[in-house]
């Protein structure tokens, strides 16, 4: 048997250093059995995939040497590797499951579907599909689909008795079937759920292991069924424990940087951050701390995982990488590094005409133009006391353009300028006033040139980390505030 492995990302947002993580394990695991690793694109979401996305995911895992034998951009023997262009292969199998019995159309409106979820939750009843679907007969369902009206395909799950799930690391896991739900296989678009495409697509590609992360665990009964269902043997299932906040919480973007590429523009060496990665949960023979991609591969074992929750602290790996730089360049090599990193001629092009104008001298130009090259900014709650607008009020602002911000995939100055003005006009904010906060949150002072630009230049990773950090110097916001201003958010 040929070792296969496979890291499977979503291109709708950021490439994060937990599909980093999972990747370095997944590579370790296929070299060590002289197999291959698949790298290949979930893009079932249609409204949040993006080409760019899935471009920066590629680019920023090649940036981290995590290389991969077959992928969409590589092709292969078991392509398309971009589940968007395997419609056809999910809705085969969808078919196949619905002949066989053990899949349903359900016709149940979202409208209904929420309504039966409030329900449930007024009668304290576990929140779930209630399995109206199958109580349709085949004449209803016939007339149903005659009419072409909208509906899913979902999988039978057995009502009694549970499902015991073989796991390399953590050996026998039992749940029961009463926990699981009718996961929906097919959407009413004709694409699929992560859980079919994920069985179709590792049992097509001859996938022999599953590495993936510990949230994946009470999705395994549905897997394990399907593999049943469908008469396919299953991968090897390992589940990897989650990286953690320093507070021991799942890691998030609200309390860490989670983007491969924020630490790329921070500055990083893409050895140190796959070293600290290939540290998570994991160790060397002789326990040392400091180890490259090679020596990792030579040593890897996957026996010596651990359990428990590794966690992501910056200030380990700003140690790690200061380790880095020290010991592994030499003054000529440290100084190209820094010119590739950004003070490069295309860089500085982008930048000095934005300056041009408002210097009398060339000893002006490092201070009116080292926050484009800092980290984050170190601020205080007395940088936003000379904006007009109340502390509350410059925190909405901060949290409303955050979300915005996440939401926007046009990072231009044209685009960022034209979304934030219609933000602050639907705010009722004038604009001057709405720009106020963002300029000392992103530039550490409103006296620098057009903060549009300056965003541009910071690109997103950087600027939505300032303006994350700008939020809790100015007091952050409760769980209650926040879920408030989302509401208020999502109503504009």
């Amino acid at each position: 048997m040929t070792v296969r492995t496979r890291i499977a990302p979503s291109p709708t947002g950021d490439p994060h250093v937990g599909t980093a993580y999972i990747a370095l394990f997944n590579l370790c695991f296929a070299r060590q059995h002289g197999g291959q690793f698949v790298l290949r694109i979930e893009d079932t979401d249609q409204q949040r995939s993006t080409a760019a996305a899935e471009t920066a995911i590629l680019d920023s895992l090649r940036w981290l040497g995590l290389d991969w034998d077959e992928g969409p951009d590589k092709g292969g023997e078991f392509g398309p590797y971009r589940q968007s262009e395997r419609a056809e292969i999910y809705r085969h199998y969808a078919e196949q499951l619905l002949a066989s019995g053990h899949a349903f159309r359900c016709f149940a409106t979202p409208q209904e579907l929420d309504q039966m979820r409030r329900d449930q939750m007024a009668a304290g009843e576990p929140v779930k599909y209630d399995g109206r679907g199958l109580q349709l007969s085949e004449q209803e369902v016939q007339r149903r689909l005659a009419a072409g009206e909208p509906h899913v395909i979902r999988m039978k799950i057995p009502e009694q008795g549970s499902c015991v799930i073989q796991d390399l690391l953590r050996g026998a896991i039992e749940i029961d079937w009463q926990q699981v739900d009718m996961q929906i296989l097919l959407k009413a678009d004709g694409m699929p759920t992560y859980h079919l495409a994920n069985v179709v697509d590792d049992h097509l590609m001859q996938i022999t292991h599953v590495i993936r992360g510990e949230e994946w665990i009470n999705s395994a009964p549905k897997h394990q069924l399907l593999y049943q269902y469908l008469g396919w043997e299953m991968p090897q299932l390992c589940h990897l424990p989650l990286l953690r906040n320093p507070d021991k919480s799942k890691l998030s973007k609200r309390k860490n940087p989670t983007s491969i590429r924020y630490y790329q523009r921070m500055g990083y060496l893409p050895e140190a951050l796959t070293n600290y990665l290939g540290r998570m949960g994991w160790s060397m023979p002789d326990e040392r701390e400091k180890f490259s991609l090679a020596d990792m591969l030579a040593e890897f074992d996957l026996g010596r995982v651990s359990l428990g929750g590794p966690i992501f602290d910056v200030e380990k790996l700003d140690w790690l990488n200061g380790q880095w730089i020290r010991d592994e360049l030499d003054a000529e090599q440290f100084f190209q590094r820094l010119v590739d990193w950004g003070l490069n001629e295309q860089r500085l092009q982008r930048i000095l005409p934005h300056i041009q104008s408002r210097v009398e001298k060339f000893s002006d130009v490092v201070p009116r133009i080292s926050y484009l090259f800092a980290g984050l900014l170190e601020l205080s709650e007395s940088d936003f006391s000379d904006n007009k607008l109340e502390q509350a009020e410059q925190v909405k602002v901060l949290q409303f353009a955050l979300w915005w911000m996440e939401q926007n995939p046009d990072w231009s100055r044209a685009g960022l300028f034209a979304g934030l003005k219609d933000l602050a006009q639907k705010m009722d904010i004038k604009l001057a006033d709405f720009l106020a906060p963002l300029f000392v949150a992103t530039a550490g002072t409103t006296a620098t040139f057009s903060i549009m630009d300056a965003m541009e230049l910071l690109g997103p990773e950087v600027t939505r980390a300032r303006v994350r950090a700008a939020i809790d110097v100015l007091g952050g916001l409760s769980k209650k505030q926040t879920k408030k201003l989302e509401k208020e958010f999502a109503s504009l």
